[in-house]
């Protein structure tokens, strides 16, 4: 459904809403033609007014470096393809991170909807520069928090851009990206690897892992986290990342957790299956509770040993499917969501 029709037909039923739906409904025809402006039935407005393609350098770092705060990594340079949306000035823009899969079908769909609401997108490509194309198999080919500092490289490259408002910058990030985002948000690695002089504007992770307790985990960034997942996913189960929100809350973050009842992992993918499908050998941690104990050192916290992905824990063949219901919900609560995070970042 047209972006805008939604708006419209969601208008008349305000009474049913949450209060943000609320205060959106109040903001959006006010809404500057940079933002959320285009042309109903118009698929012209998914198109970008221009694409850049930006390399960078990044670092492919252990798991133990970057929790330390070492500066010690292969140099590594990985790339990303900025789609500015149609429109004048400086716009916002929202990263979109990858999982073990690399670039995606849903990617592709999220990106288009963000340039028809006049926002640019960043699609970050992580995996091309390393040299690898997929590692679900094998996790272990890549350290779980470089994406994380590929995210804070991305947004140096984008803090000089000057199509880029550098308030109105979002990270999303999917699976292993969604992992990424999640943990990007924590103020720890934000002082060490950050160095953009920015902030993301908020942190919006689909179906991440959060089977990983790191050390001061709920000290986050003062900003906006929304998590997204299916009931289903046996994949990164939902149940740990609904454990982490409660601590967060708990901890007075402005965090939340959407769930889709029902839905699978990968569950806004169009090219997915639409009935639950085993990936293939592909490993898992849902059975793995790992914790940062002491500081730079990852163990399972059962055996107390340094985790590895040859752990009794870890297992494979995990379901995916996609679920269009979920995916179309989801789409909705994302750009309702944006338009007031970036209307309320512009003034």
């Amino acid at each position: 459904m047209n972006v805008m029709k939604y708006l419209a037909s969601r208008a008349s039923k305000a009474s049913a809403r949450r209060p943000y739906h609320l205060l959106f409904c109040s903001l959006v025809f006010g809404l500057s033609h940079s933002l959320l402006v285009h042309a109903q039935d118009n698929p012209k407005g998914q198109i970008p007014a221009r694409t850049e393609l930006h390399s960078f350098q990044s670092l492919t770092i252990s798991d133990a470096a970057f929790l330390k705060g070492e500066d010690a990594g292969t140099p590594v340079t990985v790339a990303g393809e900025l789609r500015v949306a149609q429109g004048v000035g400086r716009m916002p823009v929202v990263v979109l991170v990858h999982g073990s899969s690399g670039i995606g079908s849903n990617t592709e769909v999220w990106a288009r909807q963000f340039n028809e609401m006049g926002v640019s997108a960043f699609i970050l490509d992580s995996f091309t520069g390393r040299g690898l194309t997929v590692v679900g198999p094998d996790q272990s080919q890549l350290g779980r928090l470089n994406l994380s500092l590929d995210a804070y490289r991305a947004l140096e490259v984008l803090a000089k851009h000057p199509r880029v408002d550098p308030k109105r910058i979002v990270l999303m990030g999917f699976s292993r990206g969604g992992q990424a985002t999640l943990y990007a948000s924590e103020n720890r690695f934000l002082k060490t690897w950050n160095r953009s002089g920015l902030d993301f504007a908020a942190y919006l992770p689909f179906y991440p892992d959060c089977h990983t307790a790191y050390q001061n985990d709920t000290d986050v960034a003062d900003r906006p986290i929304r998590i997204f997942h299916g009931t289903a996913d046996d994949y990164n189960p939902a149940p740990p990342c609904k454990a982490f929100v409660q601590r967060l809350r708990s901890a007075g973050r402005n965090v939340e957790m959407i769930e889709y009842a029902g839905a699978q992992h990968s569950f806004d993918s169009p090219l997915g299956p639409t009935t639950p499908t085993v990936s293939k050998n592909a490993q898992t941690v849902r059975n793995c509770r790992i914790k940062e104990e002491p500081v730079g050192r990852l163990i399972n916290a059962v055996s107390g040993a340094p985790f590895t992905y040859a752990d009794p824990c870890v297992e494979r063949d995990p379901h995916v499917g996609y679920d269009p219901n979920a995916a179309q919900a989801a789409h909705r609560y994302v750009g309702e969501f944006l338009g007031v995070l970036f209307q309320a970042k512009k003034e």
